[in-house]
Order: C-alpha cells, then sequence, then structure tokens
C-alpha cells in the first residue's frame, strides 16, 4: 500500500474512531441526564457498575464468535487498573457533592496538565510551545463557559485531588496496558470489565446510599426508567470501547483535550433540548474559544516537534568505546 494511502487510512479510522467516542459519550451523557434529573434515579456508582456488567456480557459474546483472541493480563497489573478505575468513578461522584459545581469542572480541567505530567515523566515525551498553548486555550475556554460559583473547602478539596489523579493514572494505564502486552481494545476491556463490574455492583449500593441516603433496592423501577437503564447500559457499551479505542489510537492527554469538544456538544444540546437558559455571550465566547484551541492542538502536536517522546537508543560499539551514550528523538506517531 501506498505511503499517502496508508496515511489516509489512518486518519479516517482516526476520524472514525473519534465520532464513535463523540457520539457514545454525548448519547449516554443525555440518557443519564434524564434518568437522574428527571426520573430522580441517583444512583451513578451502582449505574456504573450496570454499565461494565453488559460490557462484560459484550465481551464474551465477542469471545464466543471469535472476535476476541486470548490475550494475557497479569493480576497486579489488572488490580491496579481496576483500583484507580473505581476510585476514579467514586472520587468523581464524592467530588461532585462535596463541591460546588464551578469547582468540580476546575478540578476536571485540571486533568489535563496531571496527564501531561505523567506522559513526561513516564513517557519523556516533550511537548513544542504551541502544543501547549493550545491546551491552555482550550482549558481556559472550557472553564469560561463551565465554571460559576466556585468555593473550596477542606474535604472536598481532597475529594477533588483523589479524583483527579485517579482519572489521570486510569487514562494513562490504558495507554500503557496496551503498548506493553500487545492488547487491543477488545481484549483490554475483556480483562477489566469483569472485575470492574463486580467490584462496582458489590460495592455502588453501598456508595450510593452514602452519597445520597437512598437505597438502591427500594426505588420506584417504572417502565421508562428501567427503559433509560437498559438504553443507557446499551450506549455505554460503545463508550467503553470507543474510550479504549481512542486512548490506544492517539494518547490519554490528546483524549482529554479533544474531549471537551463532547463538553461544548452536551452544553448546545442542553441549550436546545432543555432551554436556552444559561446561554450568553460569554458562555457562547467560551465555546469559541474551546474549539480554535482544539483545532490548534490537533495542528500543533501533530507537526514535527509538536510533540515527541524521547527514546535512548542502545550505544554502538564505537560510542561504548569512547564512553559517550548516544540518544535521539523520535516523533511521536499518536496525536
Amino acid at each position: 500500500m501506498a505511503p499517502g494511502s496508508k496515511a489516509e487510512r489512518k486518519a479516517a479510522l482516526d476520524a472514525g474512531a473519534w465520532m464513535f467516542n463523540v457520539v457514545t459519550s454525548v448519547g449516554i451523557i443525555m440518557v443519564n441526564k434524564a434518568l437522574m434529573a428527571t426520573h430522580g434515579y441517583s444512583f451513578a456508582t451502582t449505574l456504573t457498575g450496570l454499565h461494565f456488567a453488559t460490557t462484560t456480557l459484550m465481551t464474551q459474546v465477542m469471545k464466543w464468535l471469535g472476535y476476541i483472541q486470548p490475550s494475557y493480563l497479569p493480576l497486579p497489573e489488572l488490580v491496579k487498573f481496576v483500583f484507580f478505575a473505581n476510585l476514579s468513578i467514586v472520587g468523581m461522584n464524592v467530588s461532585l457533592m462535596w463541591n460546588s459545581v464551578g469547582f468540580y469542572q476546575i478540578a476536571k480541567l485540571c486533568i489535563i496538565p496531571v496527564l501531561c505530567i505523567l506522559e513526561i515523566l513516564f513517557d519523556k515525551v516533550r511537548y513544542s510551545r504551541d502544543t501547549k498553548l493550545s491546551i491552555v486555550l482550550v482549558l481556559v475556554g472550557v472553564a469560561v463557559c463551565t465554571v460559576t460559583d466556585v468555593s473550596v473547602n477542606s474535604q472536598g478539596l481532597l475529594a477533588a485531588v483523589i479524583a483527579v489523579w485517579s482519572t489521570a493514572l486510569q487514562q494513562h494505564y490504558v495507554h500503557h496496558l496496551q503498548r506493553k502486552y500487545s492488547l487491543g481494545s477488545f481484549n483490554l476491556l475483556g480483562h477489566t470489565a469483569p472485575a470492574q463490574a463486580a467490584s462496582l455492583l458489590v460495592l455502588g449500593p453501598f456508595v450510593d446510599f452514602w452519597l445520597t441516603n437512598k437505597r438502591v433496592d427500594t426505588f420506584n423501577y417504572t417502565s421508562i426508567v428501567t427503559f433509560f437503564i437498559v438504553l443507557s447500559c446499551i450506549i455505554a457499551v460503545g463508550t467503553n470501547l470507543s474510550q479504549f479505542i481512542c486512548i490506544g489510537r492517539f494518547t490519554a492527554v490528546s483524549f482529554q483535550v479533544l474531549g471537551h469538544m463532547k463538553t461544548i456538544l452536551v452544553l448546545t444540546l442542553g441549550f436546545l433540548f432543555f432551554g436556552k437558559e444559561g446561554l450568553n455571550f460569554h458562555v457562547a465566547l467560551g465555546m469559541l474559544l474551546a474549539v480554535i484551541g482544539m483545532i490548534w492542538y490537533g495542528n500543533a502536536s501533530s507537526k514535527p516537534g509538536g510533540k515527541e517522546r524521547q527514546v535512548y537508543s542502545t550505544p554502538s560499539e564505537k560510542t561504548q568505546k569512547h564512553g559517550i551514550l548516544s540518544s535521539q528523538s523520535e516523533l511521536d506517531q499518536k496525536v
């Protein structure tokens, strides 16, 4: 296949993976908003457990059909991943409960700088000035259109720190495990989804009772609530899969930066379907800045030197003789 054809095919697959994630993520947010805000189903942790249970069922069917080949993931690695992932879910829910919405949004924005730190420390990634500035512009734009009231307290700050770091570690770990063990998205989901489903379905009802003072087993499950729960679980299969696909094809930082496009779409759809209250000049300005920042980031990070991973080569006999270590930089193929 010609180089141009390979590049075009990769670009098409990247765009398809990204659109898959955007559609499923925005879809599940809108469904969950209707389920929780309209019908009062506030058991977010238990619902996430149901999401992973449905995803587990999907992976088992795919294995049975032969689309998922046997693969290996050491138990300690699985335990670490599930710990970070579940801590992220609970941490975000607790952060939302203990903090104002404004501070909760600021905490979510901090995930990108933390991921950058992790990539610099563990992946030896170096960012160009334009790439850094584009990330800053995205953060400023999203902050302008989402952050309103900001109040901080000690327990809320602790919850936010735990949520941010666990989320960043979980997303960075997805990319790390896929590279280290040559795992595809389906393979990694096949290992992690059952463990997350089991742990969240056991712990979820207790966590939700602590957060809401309501019992999941005494909720009035009407036909419409059950329909939305089932719909949420079905969409979640695509959301979980597309997250692993995108982080595998790109990086966790790119996934977070471009992921704020979903924030803009959710705000836009919210104004369209749930009323235009809250839509004003500074919200529109923030959306515009964020979109410009995302376009700038995509362009800047794809240029030579925009985002490089330092790779240290094995010293040659000549350099060993003179006692000199040689190093070189190679362009990170991920956006």
